[in-house]
């Protein structure tokens, strides 16, 4: 796409990537983009570059609006690959262009290019820069969700350009939330924002609280929220801060979300007789089976539901594989504020559930012990045990809810 102005001199020179599938593990279903964006002041400055596959097109993006060698100041908000490693190619384009990053991002940087050629300044919160009519303001957001990462504030333009923070994988035609919402709608831009925070920032509820407390501390007014992936926050960027503010506390929806894989189906058959005790106790539930659905699928799930379930097999005394996989990557994302308890089946022996629960322990996550297990194929009895279970499940899930 070619460069789109989204205020008075400031342009969106990215890229649509929409064929991506796997961003580190993450399976992004819907192709993503890569946002960066140029401000034609006195000194024209441009705020990150894009993934290097991607070089070429944001540099006829910024070709069809000046010549890049007029650049004289790069900010570089966040040091992933897929924000920094057209750099190289726009210095080359650039050799007088001042960039602007945190410490740690400068260390970091180093990692992938020679810096020693380039003018780099470290800045940190509070720190600005007078570009002409314009001033920025720096903010340090450090483990939001790099080390490195800061976001930079243009008062003029009452815009937060906000790098991985409010973003979305999501690759649309659509560059604002008014054109997304006319596209397609409200729900599926909702829906994109859960994923995406689920996935990628679920870990630092309490760092994004703090940090909007900042902004609403410093006074900043903000009309427009530019950030690194998806769509641009203009019609009401009151709506993503308020969506974040509540996913970092905790918010779910009244539901349970049954995560489970079968080798010969036993434990499917108890997914049957759990999930029709949750209905029949009020409570909405999906079932999911892990060899169908991507992990990050799972995590989107788990995460907008109040509780959760696990199933497995028992396979060489222990857990099925992929759900080993699926706890290995829940348990790096530090949930919180959920209630969790398992299921499953075995034949000789068990172990499955047992090693379930010791992965719960390890999280901050409310248990409810024990959990149900038969042998082998379910009896009409353990149908009546697995139905009972989900109902006191479902119980304790609305009990527990009432505390947000």
């Amino acid at each position: 796409m070619k460069a789109i102005k989204i205020k008075p001199d400031i342009y969106w020179v990215g890229a649509i990537d929409w064929a991506i599938r796997d961003f580190h593990g993450y399976v992004t279903t819907n192709g993503t983009t890569y946002n960066n964006y140029i401000v034609l002041d006195e000194q024209i400055t441009l705020f990150d570059t894009v993934k290097h596959t991607f070089s070429k097109t944001t540099i006829d993006n910024i070709k069809s609006l000046v010549e890049p060698s007029k650049i004289k100041n790069i900010i570089i908000n966040h040091i992933e690959n897929d924000h920094v490693t057209s750099l190289d190619d726009i210095m080359a384009l650039s050799p007088d262009a001042k960039i602007y990053i945190t410490e740690k991002g400068k260390k970091g940087l180093a990692r992938f290019f020679d810096i020693s050629k380039w003018d780099i300044n470290v800045v940190k919160t509070g720190d600005t820069l007078n570009i002409g009519k314009r001033n920025l303001l720096f903010l340090e957001t450090p483990m939001l969700h790099w080390p490195d990462s800061m976001m930079t504030y243009i008062k003029e333009d009452k815009l937060l350009i906000s790098q991985d923070g409010f973003g979305q994988h999501y690759a649309s035609v659509a560059r604002f939330d008014d054109e997304f919402i006319t596209c397609y709608s409200v729900s599926e831009l909702e829906d994109a924002v859960i994923d995406y925070y689920s996935n990628i920032l679920m870990p630092f509820g309490i760092l994004i609280k703090n940090k909007i407390a900042e902004i609403q501390k410093l006074g900043l007014e903000i009309d427009m929220i530019a950030p690194d992936h998806g769509i641009i926050w203009r019609k009401d960027p009151s709506k993503i801060l308020n969506m974040y503010l509540d996913m970092a506390n905790g918010k779910a929806e009244l539901r349970v979300a049954i995560i489970y894989d079968t080798m010969w189906q036993s434990t499917e058959l108890m997914t049957v007789p759990i999930a029709q005790g949750i209905q029949d106790e009020g409570v909405d539930v999906k079932v999911m089976k892990l060899r169908a659905v991507p992990n990050s699928i799972a995590i989107k799930e788990f995460w907008k539901s109040r509780g959760c379930l696990i199933g497995s097999p028992t396979l060489n005394n222990s857990m099925y594989p992929t759900v080993a996989d699926f706890l290995t990557y829940l348990k790096g994302l530090r949930p919180r504020h959920r209630l969790i308890g398992a299921f499953g089946s075995y034949g000789w022996g068990g172990g499955a559930v047992r090693d379930i629960y010791d992965v719960f322990k390890k999280t901050e996550l409310e248990i409810v012990e024990p959990g149900v297990q038969v042998n082998y194929r379910p009896s009409i009895e353990d149908e009546e045990k697995c139905y009972d279970f989900g109902r006191d499940f479902a119980r304790k899930v609305k009990d527990y809810h009432t505390q947000f």
